[in-house]
């Protein structure tokens, strides 16, 4: 018995969580408003033309050429459009690119097939990995909610705080994609990337590799758990005494084999 498949209805961008996102939002929101504008315009003067010039009212077409006040409205009018749309979007891009001033770095590497994170602040990283079951995958269990977006480790960031992601890869080419963040970065070998984010608003945001990167690109997700300043520090206080303890635990560990 075959099932229906249903996917979210998305007819437009959404605004996202960052000042990006919601800067690229409103500036597509813009050039797709200027854009109808045009074709109303265009179309209705072509639809009003075909109408009231048809052949069938004995219309005759007009000769003429090398008209000036022609030329240069058809030719100021697309000028001025475009640089209606260019100088938002020429500040847009500026402010995109600006990764200065941040108060926290991460180091996103992308490995086949998962992600390690290197808070270069707190000395402090960790390797994320897919942690949807297998037998999810192979159809021997119903698909969770979550299905192929969900990690061991998420990378937990707070909110409120400029966050300064530098973006590289160690085997292939790879791309840090989180939609509500506003942002596509390729990951490449050898190669360091940046990009910026501000989250506003605490919750979990889901994203993917977005770089075909081999048979287990489909498995590589990216989820990111933002918190209030306050239960970021406690989380990073807490999550560097457990790794300490475990690396404490591991010489020890390491120490009793040697000795027997």
């Amino acid at each position: 018995m075959s099932g229906n498949a249903c996917a979210e209805l998305g007819l437009n961008l959404t605004r996202g969580v960052t000042p990006t996102s919601e800067e690229i939002y409103d500036l597509h929101m813009l050039i797709f408003w200027i854009c109808v504008g045009v074709g109303i315009l265009v179309y209705g003067i072509m639809a009003w033309s075909i109408y009231h010039h048809r052949k069938s009212k004995g219309a005759v077409a007009s000769q003429f050429h090398e008209n000036l006040t022609l030329e240069v409205t058809w030719t100021v009018i697309p000028l001025l459009i475009l640089i209606a749309v260019a100088v938002p979007a020429t500040s847009a891009m500026v402010r995109i690119y600006d990764s200065s001033a941040s108060d926290l770095t991460i180091k996103v590497t992308g490995y086949q097939w998962r992600w390690h994170y290197e808070y270069v602040d707190h000395d402090f990283g960790f390797t994320s990995s897919l942690s949807t079951p297998f037998d999810q995958i192979v159809n021997k269990a119903p698909k969770g909610e979550h299905y192929l977006l969900e990690v061991d480790n998420p990378l937990v960031l707070p909110t409120d705080k400029k966050v300064r992601f530098v973006i590289t890869a160690d085997d292939v080419n790879h791309a840090f994609w989180v939609p509500a963040f506003g942002f596509k970065q390729d990951a490449i070998p050898g190669f360091i990337n940046e990009a910026w984010a501000v989250i506003q608003e605490p919750g979990i945001y889901r994203g993917q590799c977005a770089e075909l990167c081999g048979r287990g690109h489909g498995y590589m997700p990216i989820v990111v758990e933002a918190k209030t300043p306050e239960e970021f520090d406690k989380w990073m206080a807490e999550s560097k005494a457990a790794q300490s303890g475990e690396g404490a635990n591991a010489v020890i560990q390491s120490a009793q084999a040697e000795a027997h």
